[in-house]
């Protein structure tokens, strides 16, 4: 698939194929804190509070280790983070 594309209009497998493809682009580094993303996020990410109220299921917003990221206004795909990063991403950046 040619990136981005607009995460909107996506169906789950659709999203699972495009989160993998950024995931080999990026030999798979997080786009945020740059660690693999088969590891935890960088722990500047973990010492971040978050608020899990915020997110769709609450806590269990991290059941799926790595998410893709993309910006909510245009809806075009950004790249594969962390669950936690992405968190961090939309509490404290609006992304």
């Amino acid at each position: 698939m040619k990136l981005p594309v607009n995460y909107n209009n996506l169906t789950p497998q659709q999203r699972k194929a495009v989160r993998e493809q950024y995931c080999q682009l990026q030999d798979w580094k997080c786009s945020h804190c740059n660690n693999n993303l088969m590891e935890d996020a960088a722990d500047f990410i973990q010492k971040m509070k978050i608020n899990f109220s915020l997110f769709p299921g609450g806590i269990g917003f991290l059941k799926f280790p790595i998410h893709l990221h993309h910006d909510h206004k245009t809806g075009l795909t950004i790249g594969a983070v962390h669950s936690r990063c992405n968190a961090v991403l939309w509490q404290y950046h609006g992304e």
